[in-house]
């Protein structure tokens, strides 16, 4: 199936695809949070305006901003997109999605993947929040890091649930949302477009996981966001099925939310806010399963693929 999704220049369809995305996503998207969210605001539109800016200081819109967030993705990285493939490129965006039935083996084998992945990815995380950059880049370091501490805060802001209600609006804001939109985008359009415009798979896979990384807008946490990135890009080549890719992306910030909550209830010990990698025998042993089980995934596409041919 061919899975290209424009007939335009290849490099002219990757600047419309981020431009149209970004517009929506940073600017359209979030304006419309704003006003979907504001018969649970206290005060004037101006007021909540100044709110967001220090929404630590006013925990009172924690839902509103919940909303915004969600509204951002939803119609900045789902509609938008969707909408810009049937109006603009006159394509079907369900091209995207493989026809053939899921395997649920190849389900729980992509989940656990995603999950022992974040052993392997936690020695990255630890050292890119630690990276010392030389002198002469000082100015961007005291930058990138106010920047990466105001990020971290707003995090910790979100992610502190003080009821089961906000752990279910969160979790649909920062897991499925992101899952289906981020990957939309990143990998279902982008990624195939610039294999289109390189002519290379890998190139493609890799400075789609670049600009997936780029827009969070956290430089200390950039590389291990572009290897999970990269992560998702292999898995959707490798099915064909952006579905894929969206339920790694899903596992990945679910789990995540998840633990979060349990470790707030005092059920679970382990801290995934905690910058520290995880010990290394453990990092050993997962990253050699995490490799095995990518293997067994990879071939077992790959019989399915001539075996449909």
């Amino acid at each position: 199936m061919d899975k290209s999704i424009s007939d335009r220049p290849p490099w002219i369809s990757v600047l419309l695809i981020f431009l149209t995305s970004m517009a929506g996503f940073i600017i359209i998207g979030p304006l419309i949070g704003m006003l979907v969210a504001m018969p649970f605001v206290e005060g004037s539109f101006i007021n909540f305006l100044v709110d967001v800016s220090s929404p630590i200081d006013h925990p009172e819109i924690k839902t509103p901003l919940y909303i915004v967030q969600g509204c951002a993705t939803f119609f900045g990285l789902i509609v938008g997109p969707t909408l810009y493939l049937f109006s603009i490129e006159k394509k079907n965006p369900f091209l995207l999605i493989d026809q053939r039935p899921f395997y649920g083996l190849m389900m729980l084998i992509t989940a656990v993947i995603v999950i022992f992945f974040m052993a392997t990815n936690s020695i990255f995380i630890e050292w890119n929040a630690h990276l010392k950059l030389p002198e002469f880049l000082k100015d961007f370091e005291s930058w990138a890091r106010e920047k990466e501490d105001l990020a971290m805060q707003i995090t910790t802001f979100l992610t502190r649930f003080d009821s089961t209600g906000e752990f279910i609006l969160a979790f649909i804001v920062i897991a499925i949302l992101p899952g289906i939109g981020e990957e939309l985008v990143f990998r279902g359009l982008l990624q195939s477009e610039l294999q289109r415009a390189t002519h290379n798979i890998h190139i493609a896979i890799w400075i789609s996981a670049i600009l997936f990384s780029a827009i969070h807008m956290q430089f200390f946490g950039f590389v291990p966001r572009v290897l999970l990135g990269a992560l998702f890009g292999y898995l959707y080549y490798w099915s064909g099925d952006l579905r894929i890719a969206m339920f790694a992306h899903f596992v990945n910030n679910g789990f995540s939310v998840l633990m979060m909550y349990l470790h707030q209830l005092g059920i679970v010990n382990i801290d995934l806010e905690a910058p520290e990698a995880a010990p290394w025998p453990a990092v050993a042993g997962f990253t050699i399963l995490t490799f095995g089980l990518l293997v067994y995934l990879k071939k077992f596409y790959q019989a399915r693929n001539s075996a449909d041919l």
